[in-house]
């Protein structure tokens, strides 16, 4: 028996185009939850169904290990399809069997955490329900169109903590089986569960408003309060000038090009290399002396010179070639044309004097000492 995560996203979103791979927190918004389900010991697979190039592209470049993609029909992609044609077609296309678990996973609610699938799924697993709903718990005082009071009697108003409120469906994922699935046509049915989730998950991102507001929502309960662990490194990426140099550029009598390297960040290459992490150095200046330090260092990749697609390009052309994914990758960089590659790996870190830009990126690290001080070597004792 197979547990699999169906996340559906389409191209044609009319309110915010293509909120799916939208930047969100630093990151493309369907890339919160698969990264939150590769983390999930729980999930098998992930099926991430669009009918979109770019949406399909975008996804394909992280290399996830558990996640594939799958074209859904044009059919099942415009306005007034349902959710439900696109997960029975997927069914019926992969010929699931009934007693696979089935959890649709909506890319709408990022702020699902890793710990939410699997206390859902072990839920599940106790064979109490036949299908669960993800809720959030509402402390609102309803009110019918008749003028009568729905879930508080007006005349003895509650203090909110003596209101136990009422159940709201937050859409964030459902649980099923696959033979539940295929005989009522629903996400849900039977005897059905709820899992209750934080009330700061209530929202779901449809409007432009509710972007700004879930960034918010994301930066204070999520990001300032990882619970996730940190990502597996098989991989250490730094920039040159103004990270393993203090920046400046210095000029002999004979017009030599000079650079002032710190010792004890070469140390850190050494403890990389001991640990079995990968290391390389990208940089846009294409200089000889980048290439001597390289050698010293003894590197397993350099990459100079600016190339289409910036520094983030020349990351994920390293990693195709290691068969991993930028979320296992720690990158330190300074300046604001780090800042594309700072926001997609798994670790990022910068020094203290880095732009102020890159020192806003949402949940970098902030080393205490500056470019060329030393502070490569503080990131790397931190990543291991």
């Amino acid at each position: 028996m197979k547990t699999i995560a169906f996340i559906p996203v389409r191209g044609g979103s009319k309110s915010i185009p293509l909120k799916n791979i939208k930047s969100f927190c630093g990151k493309p918004l369907v890339c919160w939850n698969i990264e939150a389900l590769e983390s999930c010991p729980e999930v098998d697979e992930v099926i991430v169904a669009t009918d979109s190039d770019d949406i399909w592209n975008t996804v394909e470049k992280q290399h996830y290990h558990k996640t594939k993609l799958y074209r859904r029909s044009a059919e099942n992609a415009c306005d007034t399809a349902s959710t439900e044609s696109v997960m029975l077609e997927y069914i019926n296309y992969a010929e699931l069997p009934k007693d696979n678990i089935f959890m649709l996973v909506q890319a709408t609610s990022p702020l699902t955490e890793t710990k939410h699938f699997s206390e859902a799924l072990q839920m599940y697993t106790k064979n109490e329900y036949d299908s669960i709903i993800t809720c959030v718990r509402n402390y609102r005082f309803f009110w019918n169109e008749d003028g009568t009071s729905m879930n508080y009697d007006y005349m003895n108003r509650p203090r909110r903590q003596n209101f136990s409120g009422m159940l709201m469906e937050n859409g964030a994922f459902y649980i099923n089986m696959v033979g539940n699935i295929l005989s009522n046509g629903n996400r849900l049915g039977s005897k059905i569960g709820i899992y209750e989730m934080p009330e700061y998950t209530a929202m779901e991102i449809d409007e432009p408003d509710d972007w700004i507001i879930l960034e918010n929502l994301m930066r204070k309960h999520v990001l300032a309060h990882p619970t996730i662990s940190k990502p597996q490194i098989k991989l250490f990426i730094s920039d040159i000038d103004g990270t393993l140099t203090d920046g400046g550029m210095y000029y002999s009598e004979n017009g030599d090009e000079l650079k002032k390297f710190n010792t004890r960040d070469g140390m850190g290459f050494g403890l990389l290399r001991k640990a079995g992490v990968k290391t390389a150095i990208i940089t846009s200046e294409d200089r000889q002396l980048n290439q001597r330090r390289a050698d010293k260092l003894q590197l397993d990749y350099l990459v100079q010179g600016k190339r289409e697609g910036g520094k983030l390009a020349a990351a994920q052309y390293i990693c195709d070639k290691l068969g991993i994914t930028l979320n296992e990758v720690a990158y330190i960089g300074d300046d604001i044309n780090c800042i594309d590659l700072l926001s997609f790996v798994g670790v990022a870190g910068c020094p203290a004097d880095a732009h102020q830009k890159v020192k806003d990126i949402i949940g970098i690290k902030v080393m205490t000492k500056k470019g060329g001080e030393g502070c490569v070597r503080e990131f790397i004792e931190e990543v291991l």
